[in-house]
């Protein structure tokens, strides 16, 4: 689909694309080539897609033999999906809001599943956030997102970027920026540029629901306060100064460190450390 082709789809089904939905559709079909030869899927994987607008990466995904479930919240997209896609076999749309989707129940224990998607921006942060507390977690991500939400997802510790997303998805994943792409591939063309992340799943022992949850805790805990001492703000969240002392003396953290200094298996220690003084 070309521009004028999407402008008149668009115009055929009432629509303006939603900037309170993040819809840029992506046009651009060397760019879609690419996506498919970087993604890291094979024919009859499982593949989520998030935000699928009128198909046009779910094309090249469906002719490339991936099982694909595609999730989409606009009830007109959906309609006009379910039309372009009636017979295909290996695709099944649910008509969802996909920060609300329990992604367990459609990819169970034991179903290996990757996620590739254009990520509507206005989404992407929920979104990540949400698939991250899936049980079975996709064993690869490939988004197109903003630029800086990239940055943000793939910032080292010590860098402005650095913060409670980005520790929350490198627990799991490595991630990367693969490529950065411009405005122009996108209709209508979004403000910003964009960038192709990946996110490959790490050789680590998945933390036990306990851990994980103080994990979560603690550091949106220290984030909300990065600029602080983490001392202080560490006893306001354990309700215990003394406590707080005892427990960054034990890890071998400074009281006066900032969060942004600590890495994630930082945090992962300080979490073991805090659930033995308290579960």
């Amino acid at each position: 689909m070309n521009k004028q082709e999407l402008l008149k789809t668009l115009d055929s089904l009432g629509m303006r694309p939603g900037r309170g939905l993040g819809q840029n559709f992506l046009l651009d079909g060397n760019l879609l080539d690419w996506i498919i030869r970087n993604a890291g899927a094979n024919k009859n994987e499982n593949v989520l897609e998030v935000g699928p607008g009128f198909g046009a990466l779910t094309e090249k995904m469906v002719s490339a033999g991936y099982q694909v479930t595609a999730i989409e919240f606009d009830h007109r997209l959906a309609d006009y999906l379910r039309k372009k896609f009636d017979g295909a076999e290996n695709f099944r749309l649910i008509e969802a809001d996909a920060c609300k989707v329990n992604y367990d129940e459609l990819f169970p224990q034991g179903t290996t599943f990757r996620a590739i998607a254009n990520l509507p921006y206005a989404i992407s942060s929920v979104f990540i956030a949400r698939i991250l507390e899936s049980s079975n977690l996709p064993v690869s991500m490939f988004f197109m997102l903003q630029k800086e939400m990239g940055e943000r997802l793939a910032a080292s510790p010590g860098s402005k970027a650095y913060g409670a997303l980005s520790v929350r998805t490198q627990l799991y994943y490595d991630v990367t920026i693969d490529k950065i792409v411009p405005p122009q591939v996108f209709c209508p063309p979004p403000e910003v540029d964009s960038a192709l992340v990946a996110f490959r799943l790490r050789d680590i022992t998945r933390l036990s629901p306990q851990i994980e949850e103080i994990f979560t805790g603690v550091v949106r805990a220290l984030f909300n306060q990065r600029r602080k001492q983490m001392g202080k703000v560490l006893g306001s969240y354990l309700g215990s100064k003394e406590k707080s002392l005892q427990i960054l003396e034990e890890c071998g953290f400074s009281a006066e460190l900032r969060p942004d200094k600590l890495t994630v298996d930082d945090f992962i220690r300080l979490s073991n450390t805090i659930c033995g003084k308290q579960c």
